[in-house]
């Protein structure tokens, strides 16, 4: 398994559910800069994050409704990280 080892400004942690997202954005230094709860729809998300777009990394976690955040993810350039419950 490999394990995702690059430094960036922002990182991002989702916790998916069907019409919900939890999201949590931590700055380098380890500070909680965001932690909010948005409906699980692209433009929220865009909304969102869009101010930490350019260096930022979000990871999910393996769920069945990660699909949709990962081609976002992809669109918009951002590194995306699929997590496995035990690492």
């Amino acid at each position: 398994m490999k394990f995702y080892t690059k430094l960036h400004d922002f990182y991002c942690g989702i916790d998916l559910h069907a019409r919900i997202l939890y999201v949590c954005i931590l700055n380098r230094d380890g500070e909680k800069v965001v932690h909010q709860k948005i409906k699980a729809e692209q433009a929220a998300l865009n909304q969102l994050l869009s101010p930490y777009f350019g260096n930022i990394v979000i990871g999910v976690e393996c769920m069945h409704c990660w699909y949709w955040v990962s081609d976002w993810c992809e669109q918009q350039g951002i590194n995306f990280v699929l997590g496995h419950a035990l690492y």
